[in-house]
C-alpha cells in the first residue's frame, strides 16, 4: 500500500478537504439520477455543482462550517446570485443541513427553511428532496 512521504501544506489540506464534500454531493446526486455538470471554474457563477433532471437545470454551491452546533449563523455569499441552494457540512462531526438560497446577509443554520441531515447518502437525498427552490 502506498504511503504519503510529504507534509501537505494546512491551507492545501483544507482544500481537499472541501473538495471531498463536492465530491460527496456529486456521488449521492448522480446515484439518486441526477444528470451532474462540474464548472471548471466557479468563480463569478458562485456554482459548485450544476444538477439537471433533464429538462430543468439547478446550481448547488457546497460550504463546510465549524462544529458549533445548531446555533450558528451562516452568511450569505451568494446574494444576486443564481444559485438555487447551499448544502452545508459539519467539518468535524456527521451532520449538514441544505438551505435554499435566502436574500439575506445572514441566517440561523436551523433556519424553518432549511433541513438538517446526517451525513450519509440516504439521509442527504432524504433532506435534499424536502428543500423547495
Amino acid at each position: 500500500m502506498p504511503i504519503r512521504s510529504t507534509q501537505t501544506n494546512p491551507n492545501t489540506h483544507i482544500a481537499l478537504k472541501n473538495s471531498s464534500y463536492e465530491s460527496m454531493v456529486v456521488s449521492w446526486l448522480m446515484q439518486d439520477g441526477w444528470q451532474v455538470f462540474l464548472p471548471v471554474l466557479d468563480h463569478g457563477h458562485q456554482t459548485d455543482i450544476l444538477i439537471s433532471d433533464g429538462p430543468n437545470y439547478f446550481r448547488v454551491q457546497v460550504k463546510t462550517v465549524c462544529t458549533k452546533g445548531d446555533n450558528q449563523v451562516v452568511r450569505n455569499q451568494w446574494k444576486n446570485s443564481n444559485i438555487d441552494c447551499i448544502v452545508y457540512f459539519a467539518r468535524d462531526s456527521n451532520w449538514g443541513f441544505i438551505a435554499p438560497a435566502f436574500s439575506g446577509n445572514n441566517r440561523p443554520i436551523n433556519h424553518k427553511s432549511h433541513v438538517k441531515f446526517k451525513q450519509g447518502r440516504k439521509e442527504f437525498l432524504k433532506a435534499f428532496h424536502k428543500i423547495e427552490v
